[in-house]
């Protein structure tokens, strides 16, 4: 992790390294397979190409991952006239946190939420809502910020991009091994005989890569879960205020059922950004959730408030 002020987490350092060695770990034997099978259906010159392909697009998902992320939201880069008490807020975190500032962008949208984004602590950005800067008093606004800027201090906004872009390159690379087993190695079957035909390769190619999509899948949800819970606890220690940060949950999580499903499925795309997912009426401690549940967020702050002997209701009478 880079030097800076937020609480460290050799728990969160432990899952990003495993997370990214297994996820490496799992492509090159999902290449490996792929190469054989292409091999055997007389379309093994076709794999390496794929596999550049698909290499140079996760390439260009990491570099220009602040950029797409801000575009899906449709959100646009303020300046600090543009948005001054947003800019002070975000500067102060900055200080105190030791860390380089990131972009900051708003979202027009009645969604409230917030996300971060970016390879590094140098090319991130911070993007808040329409919808949460109306929900949220300054107080709660802080905490939220200071959650999201412990992902950028942590790195594991990069992480998470790099391991959601798996799933999404072996979708890609098989349906272009389709293309290569049916135009490339499709005259296999007439001219031996003794040969495996195409379409029991692609069905073994489609077996692997809906294995390893899955398997991504997982990974991927575990380290969201696990990072949501580090990045509350930081920030609200950065912070010394972990009641608002409580506070500022319960308010999101009550006034995203509110909001029209139509809405909340055209932003769900970045739920695993979001400080809350874009769901209503869901239960979160579900295999697929890609945050822990509200309960656990305010147990766990409720603690931190405990070694900071500060009071704490924690949102719970909103809640209730």
């Amino acid at each position: 992790m880079s030097s800076n002020r937020f609480v460290k987490d050799t728990g969160l350092t432990v899952r990003m390294t495993t997370v990214m060695f297994l996820l490496g770990l799992l492509f090159v034997a999902f290449f490996v397979v792929l190469m054989f099978i292409a091999a055997q259906a007389g379309a093994g010159g076709l794999v390496p190409v794929i596999g550049i392909i698909g290499v140079g697009i996760a390439w260009w998902q990491w570099y220009n991952s602040d950029k797409m992320a801000l575009r899906a939201m449709r959100a646009r880069v303020v300046t600090a006239e543009q948005a001054p008490e947003l800019h002070g807020m975000i500067d102060r975190l900055c200080t105190l946190a030791d860390m380089p500032k990131p972009v900051v962008a708003i979202s027009d949208t009645d969604l409230p939420n917030a996300f971060a984004t970016g390879r590094s602590p140098q090319r991130a950005a911070v993007c808040v809502t329409t919808g949460i800067l109306n929900t949220l008093t300054a107080e709660e606004l802080e905490g939220v910020l200071a959650h999201e800027l412990s992902h950028v201090a942590h790195r594991d906004v990069l992480v998470m991009t790099v391991a959601s872009s798996a799933g999404v390159i072996a979708g890609m690379i098989t349906q272009w091994g389709q293309y290569g087993l049916f135009f490339g190695g499709g005259g296999r079957r007439d001219n031996d005989d003794d040969g495996p035909g195409a379409l029991p390769l692609l069905l073994i190619a489609l077996v692997v890569s809906v294995v390893v999509y899955a398997i991504s899948f997982v990974l991927t949800r575990m380290l969201s879960r696990y990072r949501e819970l580090c990045a509350d606890r930081s920030g609200a220690l950065l912070t010394q205020q972990p009641g608002a940060l409580a506070s500022a949950l319960v308010k999101i999580s009550g006034e995203t059922n509110a909001i029209p499903k139509k809405d909340l499925r055209e932003a769900a795309k970045m739920n695993a950004f979001f400080i809350t997912p874009a769901a209503a009426g869901v239960s979160m401690r579900t295999l697929t959730s890609t945050h822990p549940s509200l309960e656990q967020r305010l147990e766990q702050l409720s603690k931190v408030a405990a070694e900071l002997g500060r009071p704490f209701d924690g949102g719970f009478e909103q809640q209730h």
